[in-house]
């Protein structure tokens, strides 16, 4: 045998086979490469929608992340209704211009309604080929290319994803599974957001049943019934809600007030209790939720009588005694049904409510005793001071008419004196009853006549008061809080030093000068063992540049045994 020539060319299939490994390897590499940067496009759109907990913001956001994954020009996402089709339709994509044209939304027909009937995901490479396709509406873009991938909110399909016209003119495997992963990620996030969502609306709803009580318990604050309404509408995000109440026929129900659309128009309405939705929550005593009142046709809901009623909740006010009456919230015809969500809020806020109500009626009753207690006891006051004091100068004058000319000018004298002072004495008395219902609870005569009530109690009998002059335009709140502090501490001296009988109250307004006088018939001042009281009571006389005297008291406030004190605290004005 001869050798092999050297200069014979080298074999081809090693060669060609290497080169077909290489080639291999380098698109295996191309692979690895595009699938990682699947994987960071995938981790940054997943941190792209969890930065947000505003539901509208989220969804929003998870369609324009899907169309960025996948190259798709168009993106969609519908929220499925309770009752089947779609409730929201957020897309991206087309112009405004371009959704005017179109028209409606879709609700949910075609492949959309195939994807909501069998929750798996499909991917065609031209919806038209597809059986289930119903065609495109007019003016809508053409498409060709889809993948529509369900999301899942635990258990539960919250809506479904629907991307057309991919770049690459078709969506492949990898595009379906990274959408159906961004799926995942996204039933978390909106489970999330619904759970905040709901917390910040329970804080809401809260806070609102927070402040009807307050307002409620406020002296001349709002129409209970107006704020419960309006407070609902605000809440509750409804277009119209009422407050009915029981007729004086307890088979007739009236609407007492409204708020929202059309609420001047349904105020005042009555119509009967019977196959009425609110009679029936009224009956049970349970809340009831409507996802669409036109569609019932069991009982009437009668804000239908002003606006196309859709979901609607009515929610009763139940009280200590049975139930008040019934809150109706109502939404038009082809807004956002309530959930359970909802009703439970309202259900909370319509017993906060109810309660707040009890608290109102009690107070409003317990001012109802006091102004009767203050009737009585200005009743006894006109008896005992005015009415004896005015058939005393009755008897004097018919004395005085067989008297001396000197003698029966100085009696007449005494007595038109005398019916001055009843004159003042039932002046203070009316004032008084009128101060009950508190035009002004915090003008001078108002406060001064709480302090006199405070050491009616100390004192064991009633302190007669005077006023004269235009006290309340006269003082000012500085001066009026040293007078109002004055006459405390004068009524305190005298409930525990004195040992009195009777005490008389008096402030007057002249022209130039504020006094206020204490006068009783106890014991007098005796020694003085601690003169704080009275340091306080000069001091807080002298910052104006007024006075303060006391002395024994004007002889008609003595016996042989007690002197009695007076107190004057006067001011310049």
């Amino acid at each position: 045998m001869t050798g092999a020539d050297p200069s014979s060319p080298l074999p081809q299939a090693p060669l060609l086979e290497f080169d077909q490994l290489l080639l291999q390897l380098v698109d295996r590499a191309q692979e690895l490469m595009g699938t990682q940067s699947r994987l960071r496009g995938l981790l940054a759109a997943n941190t792209a929608i969890i930065g947000n907990l505003a539901l509208p913001v989220v969804l929003r956001r998870i369609v324009e992340v899907a169309c960025d994954l996948v190259n798709a020009r168009y993106g969609a996402l519908g929220v499925l209704a309770p009752v089947g089709g779609l409730e929201e339709f957020i897309h991206v994509g087309m112009d405004d211009d371009a959704v005017e044209r179109i028209g409606h939304l879709p609700a949910g027909k075609g492949l959309l309604g195939a994807l909501i009937d069998d929750p798996q995901p499909i991917r065609l490479r031209n919806i038209g080929d597809d059986a289930r396709s119903v065609g495109f509406p007019a003016n809508h873009p053409p498409m060709a290319s889809f993948l529509g991938v369900p999301i899942r909110v635990r258990d539960e399909v919250f809506g479904n994803l629907y991307l057309s016209e991919s770049a690459s003119g078709r969506f492949s495997e990898d595009d379906e599974r990274v959408v159906i992963a961004l799926a995942a990620t996204a039933g978390v996030v909106i489970e999330n957001a619904r759970l905040f969502e709901q917390s910040k609306r329970r804080q809401d709803w809260l806070q609102a049943s927070m402040q009807i009580q307050q307002r409620l318990m406020a002296p001349g604050g709002e129409d209970p019934l107006k704020l419960i309404a309006r407070q609902a509408r605000l809440l509750a995000e409804a277009d119209l809600v009422s407050v009915v109440l029981p007729a004086v026929d307890p088979e007739v129900l009236h609407v007492a007030v409204a708020s929202g659309d059309h609420s001047a128009e349904i105020v005042g309405y009555t119509y009967p209790r019977e196959d009425s939705m609110v009679g029936l929550a009224l009956q049970t005593g349970q809340p009831v939720m409507l996802g669409d009142a036109a569609a019932e046709d069991r009982h009437v809901v009668h804000l239908s009588r002003v606006i196309e009623v859709g979901p609607t909740m009515v929610v009763p006010l139940i009280g200590a005694e049975g139930t008040r009456g019934a809150l109706t919230v109502a939404r038009q015809r082809g807004r956002r049904r309530f959930d359970d969500a909802d009703l439970d809020m309202a259900l909370a806020f319509a017993n906060h409510a109810a309660v707040a109500l009890e608290l109102a009626d009690a107070r409003h009753d317990q001012e109802r005793v006091l102004l009767l207690e203050d009737r009585d006891r200005i009743a006894r006051d006109l008896h005992d001071h005015v009415i004896q004091r005015l058939f005393a100068a009755g008897m004097t004058l018919q004395g005085a008419a067989g008297l001396r000319e000197a003698e029966r000018t100085a009696r007449i004298d005494r007595v038109v004196t005398d019916i001055d002072d009843v004159i003042a004495q039932i002046r203070t008395s009316i004032f008084g009853l009128r101060g009950s219902v508190a035009q002004r609870p915090n003008a001078p005569r108002a406060r001064l006549l709480e302090v006199v009530g405070e050491a009616r109690r100390v004192l064991g009998f009633e302190p007669r008061v005077r006023f004269g002059g235009p006290v309340d335009t006269m003082v000012g709140p500085d001066l009026a809080d040293d007078l109002v502090a004055v006459a405390r501490e004068a009524l305190s001296n005298a409930a525990r030093h004195a040992q009195a009988t009777t005490v008389e109250l008096s402030v007057t307004v002249a022209a130039d000068a504020l006094s206020l006088e204490v006068v009783d018939d106890g014991v007098g001042l005796g020694e003085i063992t601690r003169r704080s009281g009275l340091d306080n009571m000069r001091v807080r006389a002298e910052q104006y540049g007024g006075t303060l005297e006391v002395g024994p008291a004007p002889t008609e406030h003595t016996t042989p045994n007690r002197e009695g004190t007076h107190l004057r605290w006067t001011i310049p004005l």
